[in-house]
């Protein structure tokens, strides 16, 4: 199983090398030709993502980038550093505090949300295997494509 990890500073223009270089280890990896668009579109939107969330809470830690290559698959996952239920972002979402927004400032809360909902419905549209999970050490989105068998000639 072969690994690549990828992290980089959560800034817009990091995002195309990211797509760059998973299209490049996808093609390594054995991933048809044909899928490789779907790859490049669907790890973008996934550390765009990643990236907006760094942003908007004010987390300085790099998105992570993991490329995977197994025995009939090649996986990537995204994650970022946004403590999900039970950390600090669900505690101000308990208590009922938008973060971010306070007295005279608008709640960008809801605009920030169905930002992230439309990228992942793009993913899902992009990625059948796909798998979304957040915990109090931040989210991870794994998406996953068949590798195409290799053809013996005779």
């Amino acid at each position: 199983m072969a690994t690549v990890e990828l992290r980089f500073s959560a800034q817009p223009e990091h995002v195309r090398t990211a797509r760059l270089v998973a299209a490049a280890v996808a093609r390594r990896a054995g991933v048809d030709e044909a899928v490789l668009d779907e790859v490049r579109l669907a790890v973008g939107e996934a550390c765009s993502r990643a990236v907006g969330l760094h942003r908007n809470h004010g987390i300085t830690a790099p998105v992570k980038v993991v490329l995977t290559e197994e025995e009939k698959s090649f996986s990537i996952e995204v994650g970022d550093e946004l403590p999900g239920p039970g950390g600090e972002a669900g505690a101000a979402e308990a208590s009922g505090a938008t973060p971010g927004a306070g007295p005279g400032q608008p709640d960008t809360e809801t605009d920030t949300d169905s930002e992230d909902e439309m990228g992942l419905a793009v993913i899902s549209g992009l990625v059948d295997d796909v798998e979304v999970r957040s915990g109090t050490d931040g989210g991870v989105i794994r998406m996953s494509w068949p590798k195409t068998p290799a053809t013996l000639h005779p």
